[in-house]
C-alpha cells in the first residue's frame, strides 16, 4: 500500500503537486547525515539575507544544498530554517518559510546566526537590514549598513542535523511557538531553483561525498560556488577550463603556465519593498543528470521530507555550518 501511495505521487501532474506540496509531507527511517562544518561567503547584494545549507532527500538518497545568499520575498520579512524531527521511528521534514519573526528550527545549530534559537545575523530598521558582522561575512566596500553585537553568539559544538532522539532534544519556546500563528511565505522560487540545481548534482549526494559536499555555499543561486574552506570553485573551475582550452592551440615548446582569472561574483538586483520575487538562475556548470523524479512533498512548518521504507506524513525543504566571527 505504501509503495502504491509513492508511485501515485510520482505519476501525478506537476500542477497538482504544488497544490499538495503545501499539505502534504514524507517521512523516512534513515537518518540524516552531521552537517558540514564550512565557511559563509561574503554577501554581495544589500538587502539580501543568508538561507543556510541542509540536507535534502531525493531518489538517491540525502544530497546537500548549499547555503546561499537570496533576496527575501517581502522587505521586513526572515528566513526560519526547516529541519528534520525524528517522530515515532521515522525522520520528518519540517520546511523552511518567511515570516516576520523567527519561528522553531529543531534547536538544530546552523551557524551564521542560527545557535538553535533565535536569530542574531541582523535586523529589519526602517526597511532596511542592518548586518551583524559578528555572525555574518559581509561585503564592506559594497555593504555599509552593520553592526557589530557578539552578546548572543554561540557555538554549542553540534553537528546533529535532526531534532529528537540521537540527535538535537530540544523544545520551541514561547516566543517559537507565537511564530507559528503569524502569516507566512514559503521558499521562493530561487530557494527552490538552489535545491533543483543541487539534486541534479551526483557530486553532492552524501552517498557519493561521504557527507563532505564539494559545493558548501553558493554567492547567489546560479552564482559562484564555494568550497568549505571558502575558496571560490567556480573560478578555479573556470581557470582550469581556459588553460585546457587554450593548451590546443600551442606546441610543447610554447606552452606556458595560466594565471586564473579574478573571480567575478553574478548576483540578482535586490529586494523591492512591493514584494516582487527573484527569478532563478541557471548554473550551466553543474554536472547532468537525468531529469529527476519529482521531490518528496512537504508541509508547512512547524508543520514535517524525509531510502527505504518510504511513508507519507505531515509538513515544509533545510543546512550547516560554524558562525563566523569577526
Amino acid at each position: 500500500m505504501k509503495s502504491l501511495i509513492v508511485i501515485i505521487i510520482l505519476l501525478i501532474s506537476p500542477s497538482v503537486l504544488n497544490i499538495i506540496n503545501a499539505q502534504v509531507g514524507v517521512s523516512i527511517t534513515v537518518a540524516p547525515p552531521v552537517l558540514p562544518v564550512y565557511e559563509q561567503p561574503p554577501c554581495p547584494v544589500d538587502g539580501y539575507l543568508w538561507s543556510p545549507g541542509y540536507w535534502a532527500y531525493g531518489p538517491d538518497g540525502y544530497y546537500w544544498v548549499p547555503g546561499v545568499w537570496v533576496a527575501p520575498p517581502e522587505v521586513g520579512l526572515l528566513w526560519t530554517p526547516g529541519y528534520w524531527g525524528f517522530v515515532d521511528g521515522d525522520y520528518i521534514w519540517y520546511a523552511g518559510y518567511w515570516g516576520p519573526t523567527i519561528g522553531f528550527y529543531g534547536g538544530v545549530y546552523y551557524g551564521f546566526g542560527y545557535g538553535g534559537h533565535g536569530f542574531y545575523g541582523g535586523r529589519w530598521e526602517g526597511g532596511r537590514f542592518m548586518y551583524n558582522t559578528a555572525a555574518w561575512h559581509i561585503n564592506s566596500t559594497a555593504i555599509h549598513n552593520t553592526y557589530v553585537d557578539r552578546t548572543e553568539i554561540n557555538n554549542n559544538g553540534s553537528r546533529a542535523s535532526f531534532n529528537g532522539r540521537g540527535g538535537v532534544e530540544a523544545q520551541p519556546t514561547a516566543s517559537e511557538q507565537g511564530a507559528r500563528q503569524e502569516k507566512h511565505i514559503s521558499a521562493t522560487s530561487s530557494q527552490r531553483a538552489n535545491e533543483h540545481t543541487a539534486s541534479m548534482n551526483r557530486n553532492q549526494l552524501a552517498s557519493v561525498n561521504k557527507s563532505h559536499p564539494g559545493t558548501t555555499s553558493r554567492s547567489t543561486v546560479g552564482g559562484q560556488r564555494f568550497s568549505s574552506s571558502g575558496h571560490s570553485i567556480s573560478s578555479a573551475a573556470h581557470s582550469t577550463s581556459t588553460h585546457a582550452a587554450s593548451s590546443t592551440h600551442t606546441t610543447p615548446s610554447n606552452t606556458s603556465s595560466h594565471k586564473a582569472p579574478s573571480s567575478h561574483i553574478t548576483a540578482q538586483s535586490a529586494p523591492r519593498t512591493n514584494g516582487s520575487k527573484p527569478q532563478p538562475q541557471h548554473n550551466n556548470a553543474m554536472q547532468n543528470r537525468p531529469a529527476p523524479q519529482p521531490q518528496p512533498v512537504q508541509r508547512e512548518a512547524p508543520p514535517r521530507q524525509a531510502a527505504p521504507p518510504i511513508r507519507m506524513g505531515g509538513g515544509h525543504s533545510m543546512g550547516g555550518g560554524s558562525g563566523r566571527k569577526h
